[in-house]
């Protein structure tokens, strides 16, 4: 499957446009991540545990993004507070067939 933040594919035609496709996920941060996020914003410095959590979450978006599909066109990938401590990720295209 073809994954792109696009409109078109070079070299290819979309055929089909089979509408919306979209993945979420909502992570909580937890407290041994949080007690060590505090300690790094003393010191300063990148909070290593909370970029892999949302490297983790896109991830997770965007594999539930995927359908019976050639391609997913337009990627766009948000995210929203649900709760003190825990956000969702969204992720939404539109899947296409090519040909």
């Amino acid at each position: 499957m073809i994954l792109t933040t696009t409109e078109t594919i070079p070299n290819k035609t979309i055929k089909e446009i089979l509408g919306v496709a979209r993945g979420s996920t909502v992570r909580a941060r937890n407290i041994g991540r949080d007690i060590f996020a505090g300690l790094k914003n003393i010191v300063g410095g990148e909070i290593e545990e909370y970029t892999k959590l949302q490297a983790q979450s896109r991830e997770q978006a965007l594999q539930r993004m995927i359908l019976d599909a050639d391609a997913v066109v337009n990627i766009r990938l948000t995210t929203s507070v649900v709760m003190q401590g825990a956000s969702e990720m969204l992720a939404y295209g539109t899947a296409v067939k090519l040909s």
